[in-house]
């Protein structure tokens, strides 16, 4: 049986997450190109530039360890589905040459302020 409140949640969880990363991005000097980018079947959470470097970030939030930290949730075949997704954008913006991966994790507390983890070149 599906339980459609945890699935709203886990929803609401990475809809906020994304907003959070966006923020830390910003903060920490990135250039925001596009958020939640899709063409065909292919989706990148975040897509920023740094100091001529473009950077395809994958964002994870999580509200409990009980299934691990965020970036654990990561697998080789996000990973892949990451890479494709950037390689189909690279075929549309050819101009970027300077380019990597990345990881947001996110973890949320009720009594204490969140902790963000940046994993850079993930490739």
């Amino acid at each position: 049986m599906i339980n459609f409140n945890l699935m709203a949640k886990h929803l609401e969880t990475g809809k906020q997450g994304e907003e959070m990363a966006v923020a830390w991005l910003m903060q920490s000097g990135f250039n925001i190109l596009h958020k939640n980018w899709k063409h065909s079947y292919f989706e990148l959470d975040v897509i920023a530039e740094k100091e001529g470097i473009l950077h395809f970030v994958e964002v994870k939030t999580r509200t409990s360890d009980t299934f691990g930290h965020p970036e654990e949730g990561v697998t080789d075949k996000k990973l892949q589905r990451l890479m494709n997704a950037g390689e189909e954008f690279l075929h549309q913006h050819p101009e970027w040459k300077r380019i990597q991966y990345d990881i947001i994790s996110i973890r949320l507390f009720k009594h204490k302020a969140p902790e963000y983890f940046f994993i850079e070149d993930v490739s």
